[in-house]
């Protein structure tokens, strides 16, 4: 293959990178289904969820419902604010009465950069004046608005709070209930059921309006957690917004993307705000729910994004951890943003686990993992190898035959000519023009899983190396590797036959220099892995040289000496 098509390969196969958010997100479906009312929802008989240990956990029954007409019950209410803590051996959560809504949420297991217990109700939602769990009953998301629910009675009112504060070890369940009543007709119920040991929380919100119920949607927002502005740059593109699961496949509304004529999705298997680590997973008591993606507008700063999702039964807030998400059942793992070549981040997420049990460094574990890589490809880097010697052997004639048809840049017959004598040499040589670059071109898919796998993979997260590497999902921040990198991978390439002419080859010694500047601010896991292949690949071509000189000598005798 031209050696310039390769570097033209190398290039666009390295811009993806940067433009794959744009290119290969799924679009959300556009048609809206009717919403459906609470009228048209049947009430669930009794169910039973597994809780942790094995043990069936009875989800609570709802309440018959009052005919119409009913006198409205007598006021419930609390008669000052309070905060109402449960602690559990993954978080400490913090609620207040006023509004029955969440004021903290914090990861015991997942730190920040301060070495904090990881904060993730956003803190955004005190700016916007709505925390998370607030009610609105707009049939019509659209006509929610901030000042509307900021002075709802939903979301100021005093509730009247049962269960107190909780302190629950693995296994252990406590229920959290807030009660509210005017006096007037409006009545309203949450419940949340907590079981220590996981993340997610069993839901019971009941809203009346004269003995009837009113539909009500359940917020979240606006964004998860409270990343930093390193964090955020090492996204990606793959920052906070809504993910959509229907018919099988998980669709993203972010502010990018976001349309208000096409900001309501119903029939949603379930609804989550996430970034690439965590999420606030919202799943419907039936198959088939129905979420709303809203954003409140903030003139003249950030605009304000929620949630909000119809009458959750379980709700989820933590990591985006696999084998948790896999025991939260409903395809919730498919919340993990894998991206493209999907599969093959899955794969390396896998071995690398099972490295991971044996070597309890996830820096090694990459540098193992690579090896491992390197020798699955081993074949085919040899059959490269070889062919571009062979390629470098005929650079003379190819010279002169490029010389004899020296008008094929403007002459289409000599052009045509000149292909087909070369492609003759070529076959009499037993040569494969395409074998040097594809090597390289069947390994971007795996350099690119590494890619994804470093930017969603939350076990690496704040995960070190060694010495001065401390989160292999940030950049090196003396930028030792990416040099490191740059300098292997320049010797990798003088070692390496060449069959370009002089002119191309100096074009492609400058690609370590490229490659360098781009991968500066990248992950250091991914230039760990990176710099460990441009070093095995030195070691590699050393003795695939010898080996070809070895057979050069015993095919032609030992060469004279000078």
């Amino acid at each position: 293959m031209d050696t310039k098509r390769i570097v033209i390969a190398i290039v666009l196969s390295l811009g993806v990178l940067i433009l794959w958010q744009y290119l290969f997100v799924k679009k959300p479906p556009e048609t809206v289904a009717p919403i459906r009312t609470a009228a048209t929802q049947t009430a669930p008989s009794s169910q039973v969820t597994p809780a942790a240990g094995g043990v069936q956990t009875p989800l609570p029954e709802k309440k018959e419902l009052p005919p119409a007409g009913t006198v409205a019950s007598a006021a419930v209410n609390a008669a000052a604010e309070e905060r109402i803590t449960v602690a559990t051996p993954l978080y400490t959560a913090q609620w207040s009465n006023k509004g029955g809504v969440l004021v903290s949420w914090k990861l015991r297991h997942h730190k920040n950069e301060k070495n904090e217990d990881l904060e993730i109700v956003p803190a955004a939602a005190a700016e916007a004046g709505v925390a998370p769990f607030s009610l609105f009953e707009e049939a019509d998301p659209a006509r929610a608005t901030l000042d509307g629910l900021r002075s709802s009675p939903l979301n100021t009112a005093l509730y009247e709070t049962t269960g107190g504060n909780l302190t629950l070890k693995d296994g252990e369940k406590g229920t959290l209930r807030f009660r509210y009543s005017d006096g007037q007709g409006l009545e309203v119920e949450k419940s949340f059921t907590f079981i220590g040991g996981r993340y997610d929380m069993e839901t019971a919100v009941s809203v009346l309006r004269a003995g009837r119920p009113s539909d009500y949607r359940i917020l979240w927002g606006p964004g998860v957690g409270n990343p930093s502005a390193a964090e955020l740059k090492q996204q990606f593109g793959g920052g906070p917004g809504a993910s959509l699961y229907a018919g099988g496949k998980v669709y993203r509304v972010d502010g990018r993307k976001y349309k208000p004529e096409s900001s309501l999705f119903n029939y949603i298997g379930w609804s989550s705000y996430d970034d690439n680590y965590f999420a606030a997973i919202f799943l419907p008591e039936a198959a088939t729910g129905s979420a709303a993606f809203l954003r409140f507008e903030n003139p003249g700063k950030t605009p304000f994004f929620y949630l909000a999702a119809s009458a959750p039964r379980t709700i989820f807030v933590g990591p985006k951890e696999i084998d948790v998400l896999k025991a939260l059942g409903s395809d919730t793992p498919k919340v993990v943003r894998y991206g493209l070549f999907g599969f093959i981040t899955e794969i390396l997420f896998v071995s690398l686990k099972a490295i991971h049990k044996v070597i309890p460094n996830w820096g090694f574990a990459i540098i193992i993992l690579t090896i491992f890589i390197k020798i699955l490809f081993f074949p085919l880097t040899y059959s490269s190898s070889k062919s571009m010697a062979k390629m470098a052997e005929l650079q003379p004639k190819i010279k002169a035959m490029r010389a004899k048809y020296k008008k094929s840049k403007t002459d289409i017959q000599q052009r045509r000519e000149m292909n087909e004598e070369m492609m003759k040499l070529y076959k009499e040589h037993g040569i494969n023009p395409a074998g040097g670059c594809l090597p390289l071109l069947i390994q971007l898919p795996v350099f690119w899983g590494f890619f994804r796998l470093l930017s969603v993979g939350i076990e690496l997260r704040h995960s070190p190396w060694i010495f001065w590497i401390k989160d292999l999902s940030l950049h090196d921040p003396t930028y030792i590797t990416p040099v490191l990198m740059g300098v292997t991978q320049f010797i990798s390439q003088k070692m390496t036959p060449s069959g370009a002419d002089p002119t191309q080859a100096k074009m492609m010694l400058l690609m370590p220099a490229v490659m360098t500047l781009f991968m500066l601010n990248f992950q250091s896991g991914l230039v760990l892995y990176w710099l460990t292949q441009n070093v095995l690949q030195i070691g590699q071509q050393a003795l695939m040289n010898k080996m070809m000189h070895k057979q050069k000598v015993e095919s032609h005798g030992k060469p004279r000496k000078k």
